[in-house]
């Protein structure tokens, strides 16, 4: 009888711990995913051009056509590939014509973009609509026209009728209306993850080492960046104790005031390379370089390890996606110019 009371009261007191922990991922600022589907939806809709399923499933489809691009063979997945972690995996984005990305920007995770606050290293805009529209038309990524989009699309009847489908009869298809199309489906790749469920009361969600990890990178001070519900997403000063010792691969130095976006840490575990220019490929060693440039302490192996054991909690539940049959082209439609 005695053994079984102390068990419950340990029990009882490791639930506690649990959720004080949960309390204190909270009060430093981060926030899970709902649970609730409609809670979500008040997170990840944009009122101005709701969700819907058919929006959803033509923003799919745009999103894997390369002939959106000049060349016709490059497309949103290319440099956003959703079969892995939401990028391209390589230290510099690779665009039209084989072209590197000429700052040496790495490619972010599209997943759970929807969070951000601000889309692009330099976060010059806010909106997911606006960024679908960036690389589309930027000469070392996808390097078409606006007109070239408009074309590709009116030209293929079955496009049309699917904007008719999602938007209505009367709907004007222009530029900007595709780019919104595929920022819906972009709004809806959302990974919950175990810490999701640790923050949203299930306190055998993480395991002791995550846990431990999640009180390591508390602590650490790591939270000062890396917080809200995408762990990242908004500006913040970059270099501040220290100088990254890779800032001189490419001339990316940030916004007029130095600041940078923050990565999201969500899956991070498959978004290597890390940083802004893509220069180191370990996650430890990226945790131990964070700490040294933007919180002047020295983070130890022991300490980097915990807090990798917490970032691979962050691995999310992605939706199941099935690569979409793209609609014929006609003879009206734009042909692939390779140069």
């Amino acid at each position: 009888m005695h053994t079984k009371i102390l068990l419950t009261l340990a029990l009882a007191a490791s639930s506690v711990l649990a959720s004080d922990l949960a309390m204190d991922a909270k009060n430093a600022g981060l926030k899970p995913i709902p649970s609730s589907t409609s809670e979500l939806l008040k997170l990840i809709d944009n009122p101005k051009n709701p969700i819907t399923p058919k929006k959803a499933e033509l923003g799919k489809k745009l999103y894997f056509d390369p002939r959106l691009s000049k060349s016709g063979f490059i497309s949103c997945n290319s440099c956003h590939n959703l079969s892995e972690g939401g990028d391209d995996g390589i230290s510099a984005a690779i665009g039209h014509r084989w072209t590197a990305n000429p700052h040496h920007l790495n490619s972010p995770t599209v997943y759970n973009s929807v969070f951000f606050s601000s889309q692009f290293w330099d976060g010059r805009d806010p909106h997911l609509e606006a960024q679908a529209q960036g690389p589309i038309q930027a000469a070392p990524e996808m390097a078409a026209t606006p007109d070239h989009v408009l074309s590709v699309v009116t030209s293929i009847p079955q496009y049309v009728d699917e904007f008719k489908g999602a938007y209505g009869d009367d709907v004007k298809i222009t530029f900007e209306k595709v780019a919104d199309t595929i920022a819906t489906f972009e709004r809806t790749l959302v990974t919950p993850s175990a810490f999701d469920d640790f923050l949203n009361g299930n306190d055998n969600a993480l395991n002791k080492t995550q846990k431990d990890g999640l009180k390591t990178f508390i602590d650490k001070g790591c939270t000062t960046c890396h917080n809200g519900v995408a762990l990242g997403g908004e500006m913040n000063a970059f270099n501040i104790t220290g100088i990254y010792k890779f800032q001189n691969v490419g001339d990316f130095k940030g916004d007029k005031n130095g600041m940078v976006k923050v990565p999201t840490l969500r899956n991070i575990t498959q978004t290597a390379p890390y940083f802004h220019n893509g220069q180191i490929w370990e996650l430890k060693d990226a945790i131990k370089e964070m700490g040294r440039i933007q919180l002047g302490t020295d983070i130890s192996d022991k300490e980097a390890a915990s807090i990798e054991e917490f970032l691979k909690a962050l691995e999310g539940r992605k939706q199941d996606i099935v690569i979409p049959q793209l609609p014929v082209s006609t003879s009206k439609t734009p042909r692939p110019n390779i140069n």
